[in-house]
């Protein structure tokens, strides 16, 4: 087979040497006489999984012991109504810096459940940075302020967080969790799909402070509170636990390749090495997201006109360079470069980038 250098956004590309474990427990997972895909998520062996899973989280991102780490599903989507629900007591108010897409979805189901202030938002600059720390205004009573920690379609990030004090700091990490080190303690709720920069679709991480969980209310339903799936250790329902095991494969990939410090350092060169070819065509390829606050997961650029990007998509795919197509709301060409995804994919783009712009 002739792996394809897979620039898709989600989801993403996998380790090879995950993908060829996957391969052989498929069929028959450590002696057991069964699959991983048939393993009950009652038995030993998947308690050993899902412990192991914890264990690497902590050790990766340095997770302080007052905080819970959940295995659950319905995407980060499920979290944008979860996080209210658990967090948005009555008579309060959640404040949410709106970045992009996704952060939008996450405000529009706040809004159902309780009150929102609109902290700050870029969207009058066509989402094309991140807002300036002078121009978030926080407000007194809020429960806790969200934001979206990298945005896939417009391709920003945030370089440094933003200072909220003692209020909880709530992320949406889908798209860049551990690909970078950050400070845990700065944050009361992480949460994170698993298939960018972690897995395969189907499980979604929740990283919480102990002490938010227990304020959540209790009239919501079972199926939808943090506490229940604290209690229940993630087996309140049967968990993915394909997705669980194969994460587990994952976080055992990135330790033997240097952890979280090391995902940073080759994140970072993959997209300047894209960035400094976008920057040195004579403007033939044009960045859509401002200088200072680019992302090195999602490079997001645009030629002169349609016919140009739809062509470059075109003969980039025969060459194996697969999935460089913008997200359908905004067009444009989009190369995602997480973790997992190699130099060696991003060298040959920058080739080819090269190589179409003397063409044309």
């Amino acid at each position: 087979m002739v792996r394809k250098f897979n620039f898709n956004a989600g989801p993403a590309t996998l380790p090879l040497e995950v993908l060829e474990e996957v391969q052989k427990n498929v069929v028959e997972l450590s002696n057991t006489g069964m699959s991983v895909l048939e393993i009950s998520h009652r038995g030993s062996e998947f308690k050993e999984i899902i412990e192991n899973t914890r264990r690497l989280f902590v050790e990766l991102m340095n997770i302080p012991k007052n905080y819970e780490i959940l295995f659950l599903q319905g995407g980060a989507s499920l979290q944008f109504a979860m996080v209210p629900m658990n967090l948005l007591r009555s008579g309060e108010s959640a404040d949410y810096i709106i970045t992009g897409t996704w952060s939008k979805k996450a405000l529009k189901e706040a809004k159902i459940l309780g009150k929102v202030n609109i902290a700050a938002s870029a969207e009058e600059d066509k989402f094309k940075r991140i807002p300036r720390a002078e121009e978030i205004k926080l407000s007194k009573e809020a429960s806790y302020v969200h934001m979206t920690s990298n945005n896939t379609i417009f391709g920003t990030q945030w370089a440094n967080f933003p200072e909220v004090g003692d209020v909880p700091l709530v992320a949406d990490m889908s798209s860049d969790i551990l690909s970078r080190k950050i400070d845990v303690s700065k944050f009361g709720l992480i949460y994170a799909g698993a298939q960018k920069n972690l897995g395969p679709a189907g499980v979604t991480v929740v990283i919480i402070r102990k002490d938010l969980a227990e304020k959540c209310p209790e009239n919501i339903p079972s199926m939808l509170k943090y506490e229940t799936h604290i209690k229940e250790e993630s087996l309140y329902n049967t968990p993915n636990v394909f997705a669980i095991y194969t994460m587990k494969l994952v976080l055992e990939w990135m330790k033997r390749n240097g952890g979280a410090e090391k995902m940073e350092e080759i994140n970072k060169r993959k997209a300047e090495l894209i960035y400094s070819a976008i920057d040195k065509s004579d403007g033939f390829y044009r960045l859509v997201a401002e200088k200072d606050s680019r992302s090195f997961m999602n490079v997001t650029f645009r030629l002169k006109n349609e016919d140009l990007e739809q062509a470059f998509i075109k003969k980039a795919a025969a060459i194996n360079l697969y999935g460089l197509k913008g997200h359908r709301s905004v067009g444009g060409v989009r190369a995602s470069i997480y973790n997992a995804f190699p130099m060696e994919g991003a060298e040959a783009l920058v080739e080819f980038m090269e190589k179409y712009a003397q063409e044309n």
